[in-house]
């Protein structure tokens, strides 16, 4: 089909369709094109990422081997920069993830409940541990997930100390032969910026200062390309929920506990070094939920309403993953 019959069979088409269904539509056309007219380099530029200053790619006229070769070769890492931390590079295949597909009666998520009774994690503001925090959201997403047809959710909640019980978590998960993980916390912040008080006669800790959610993936997950792709789902639902995410660990206030930001829309970061995300055989993802250090998110977060807002974000974001039509035309 030449070029121009193609454009007005896609216009025919586009004039019947509700804007809803207008990209879904002009994907399956285009996708049909013939070899040479999608190598002339003509497909609008949402399609694809060019350079800012690139050149205007030429018509080819012919498909000649060498120059074919030539075409294809594999591209050269981009480089995003990174809020306060300079250039991270990352392969354009990370950039622009490809869709997956799924049957949620057999997909398998696990839900990693973060610390344990014996190691509970940050203190909140009015003394209550943070895996209590961690396991009654945990709970609420699983069963989400689960009325949405995600029959196959798993909590995962391990025993110990810290540091042994994240090597039993992640051999519990690789073994679950999980398809992707989702490591449920809530943050604090470092010593250095709390502040004391009382509550109910007792002495406890605060910062106010900082609040929100945050995703964090780590670049040496052996599938990072889809743990990103989870992530910024992940993220992309929690901004709709109407949370903001924590802007603080891309700032040199965090010191140790800065780390890069991959997406400063939705408050993607990377971090490399957790052990239960770059561990495990299966994509990963840590949520921390919000900041249960700060008065008054710690209330929020302890409400039903909050809980079941991440929980239907994170719900959204696993049928997104497993079909991307989903967000283009709703439930299918």
């Amino acid at each position: 089909m030449r070029r121009c019959e193609s454009v007005r069979v896609l216009g025919g088409i586009v004039a019947g369709l509700r804007p809803r269904r207008l990209l879904v539509v002009a994907i399956a056309v285009l996708a049909r094109l013939p070899t040479d007219i999608s190598e002339a380099g003509w497909l609008p530029d949402f399609f694809k990422s060019s350079p800012k200053h690139a050149k205007p790619p030429k018509r080819a006229t012919a498909t000649r081997p060498a120059k074919l070769a030539k075409h294809r070769a594999p591209a050269k890492h981009r480089v995003t920069r990174l809020a306060a931390l300079g250039p991270v590079a990352l392969p354009p295949s990370a950039l622009k993830p490809t869709a997956g597909k799924c049957d949620p009666a057999t997909f398998r998520v696990v839900l990693d409940v973060g610390h344990t009774a014996e190691s509970e994690g940050a203190m909140s503001a009015r003394n209550v541990a943070e895996f209590n925090f961690n396991l009654r959201l945990a709970r609420q997403i699983e069963e989400t997930l689960k009325a949405e047809g995600f029959t196959g959710t798993r909590l995962l909640l391990t025993e110990g100390k810290a540091r042994p019980s994240l090597f039993r978590r992640v051999s519990a998960a690789n073994n679950l032969h999980a398809d992707l993980l989702l490591s449920i916390h809530h943050d604090s912040v470092p010593n250095k910026m709390l502040e004391d008080w009382e509550f109910e006669g007792k002495k406890s800790h605060f910062s106010d200062r900082f609040s929100g959610y945050s995703v964090f993936v780590s670049r040496e997950n052996p599938d990072f390309k889809t743990s990103l792709r989870f992530a910024e789902l992940v993220a992309g639902e929690m901004k709709a929920q109407g949370l903001h995410y924590a802007e603080q660990y891309s700032q040199p206030i965090m010191g140790r506990d800065q780390h890069p930001l991959l997406n400063k829309d939705t408050g993607v970061y990377s971090y490399d070094e957790l052990i239960v995300l770059r561990k495990t055989a299966m994509p990963a993802v840590l949520l921390e939920a919000g900041s249960i250090i700060n008065r008054e998110e710690e209330l929020k977060m302890g409400s039903p309403e909050r809980r079941n807002a991440i929980a239907s974000g994170v719900a959204s974001a696993v049928k997104e993953f497993c079909d991307p039509r989903w967000v283009l035309l709703g439930p299918l």
